[in-house]
């Protein structure tokens, strides 16, 4: 819905409920949320219901986000870093060995039916 809104700046409840399976009651339910948590701001004109996008509050969240992408980004590279060394510094000790083969378990032999054990 706020993608929605993103891109055609107004739309009404029905409009924003139609992609989705939802009903009227369940869109308008949503859309309280958003409005109450100032994503949105909603205009009644008589039976329609505009909504527009509060752009201020998601402006906000997106700087916060930015700072903790910044962050996992370097912890991110640092971690790639230390792997890499550790792949060459592997890779210098010994060579990787084969793994060894599993040895086939015996089959106990077939008896017949009076054999002795």
């Amino acid at each position: 819905m706020l993608r929605a809104l993103a891109d055609a700046g107004v739309r009404t409840v029905g409009q924003l409920a139609e992609p989705f399976a939802i009903s009227l009651a369940a869109a308008s339910k949503h859309i309280k949320a958003l409005e109450s948590a100032g994503l949105i701001r909603r205009e009644v004109r008589g039976r329609t219901h505009l909504c527009r996008l509060e752009p201020g509050p998601l402006a906000t969240a997106n700087e916060w986000l930015r700072l903790y992408e910044r962050f996992w980004t370097d912890r991110l590279d640092v971690l790639d870093r230390l792997l890499r060394e550790d792949d060459a510094r592997q890779a210098t000790i010994a060579p990787p060995t084969p793994p060894l083969p599993t040895p086939a378990t015996p089959k106990p032999p077939k008896t017949r039916k009076g054999d002795k054990p």
